[in-house]
């Protein structure tokens, strides 16, 4: 493997806070640039967030370790103006900037495209907004959940008998960081001054597939179908004698086999299921068929016996037991970073990719709020005396 990370040699300013900006920021820097955290006097919102009280007390929530290992922390006041002077000065040497401020934040802080585009040229300028800058909803506030919501996304969660559910994680925050991140990427190798202008909700869109595509192509409205899959059957995820377990025979061939590893003839030349498209339409009688002969083994001897006939299935798990998996443990998927606080050790997950056999990995621990200004301005210039000063008005901390 080259040991220089595709993005190596690039500086980004991470005005990033909470998640889909700092996420974006953390995918960067494991790319190889070099991340600069500009965070406010009091902090990105995250370091009180998680589950540890009193890591959050200290400033040093899970949700922010979580997102910003390798990342510089500078601490800046963006509305003193010897702040701003501070951050021009900054920005004169960075390639990109990314920021995830409600759309006109930037603008009255004097820092929006075309003014850092002055101070700087080329620079890559990616904005995160729930909405996106233009359009009737772009100055609405936007949490993960209220994109949920708009998106469909917790209008197709769930079945029938429940109500619109929120996925449960993150995800229109996560897939809106990854965006900014992918976009961001592609820009910094033309070497041209770009904006970018990253929408949750369009990002979140982007990903719905089919749920989308049936809606624009054939007027399909989509709908709550729990663990089914609307486009093959059987499907989804079925009771076995001690559990559930996921099975998937999406094709004649797997169907022909599922069959088969059931001892169940019966189902294969059942006129209810002679076709794939018949199989779908008598999906939840198919479902029940398939649920009595699982009944009969554990969901452990059901799993070898499918992935043995190259059916696709699997175990329903926790978080826990999905990253205490071999698979996870082998691909050194979580990494171990040595900390000063709050505490000696923390684990971090990384990105969903190997890089020529090789895992990126953050290039340095957590920081401490601001705990780099000092060093980030000496590199550009200022000597100890004027970062002092600067202390002292209330421009750095």
């Amino acid at each position: 493997m080259n040991n220089e990370k595709p993005l190596s040699g690039f500086r980004i300013l991470d005005v990033t806070n909470v998640l889909s900006g700092p996420f974006c920021g953390y995918q960067l820097g494991l790319l190889g640039a070099e991340i600069i955290k500009v965070e406010a006097p009091d902090g990105d919102l995250a370091r009180q967030l998680g589950a540890n009280s009193n890591w959050n007390d200290a400033r040093m929530g899970i949700s922010f370790l979580a997102q910003n290992a390798g990342k510089r922390s500078i601490s800046i006041d963006l509305k003193n103006s010897d702040g701003k002077k501070v951050f021009r000065d900054l920005l004169k040497t960075s390639d990109a900037l990314i920021e995830n401020f409600r759309p006109g934040v930037m603008d009255r802080l004097g820092f929006n495209f075309e003014a850092c585009c002055e101070i700087k040229e080329p620079l890559v300028y990616c904005a995160i907004s729930g909405f996106g800058q233009e359009g009737p909803l772009k100055n609405n506030p936007a949490y993960d959940q209220i994109i949920q919501g708009f998106s469909g996304v917790m209008d197709i969660t769930g079945d029938q008998t429940t109500p619109p559910y929120r996925v449960g994680y993150p995800i229109a925050d996560t897939i809106g960081g990854l965006t900014a991140a992918l976009a961001v990427s592609a820009a910094l190798h033309q070497k041209t001054s770009q904006h970018i202008d990253v929408s949750m909700l369009e990002s979140i869109l982007t990903t719905m597939g089919w749920a989308v595509s049936n809606l624009l192509m054939q007027h399909t409205e989509p709908s709550r179908v729990g663990n089914e899959n609307l486009t093959s059957a059987p499907s989804g995820a079925f009771h076995t004698q001690d559990g559930l377990i996921n099975i998937a025979a999406n094709q004649d061939r797997q169907w022909d086999q599922l069959t088969e590893v059931l001892a169940a003839r019966n189902l294969k030349n059942d006129p209810r299921y002679l076709t794939r498209e018949l199989r779908k339409l008598n999906r939840y009688e198919l479902k029940l068929d398939i649920e009595k002969v699982l009944s009969t083994k554990k969901t452990a001897d059901w799993l070898s016996l499918l992935n043995a006939a190259n059916i696709p299935s699997g175990p329903i798990l926790s978080v826990r037991e999905a990253i205490e998996l071999e698979q996870i443990k082998d691909r050194e998927f979580t990494q171990t970073l040595r900390q000063k606080n709050p505490s000696n050790e923390i684990d971090v997950v990384t990105n969903g990719f190997l890089l020529d056999g090789q895992r990126l990995v953050p290039q340095s621990r957590v920081e401490s709020l601001g705990e780099s200004t000092d060093s980030v301005l000496s590199d550009l210039g200022y000597d100890h005396k004027q970062i002092r000063k600067l202390k002292n008005s209330g421009a750095i901390k």
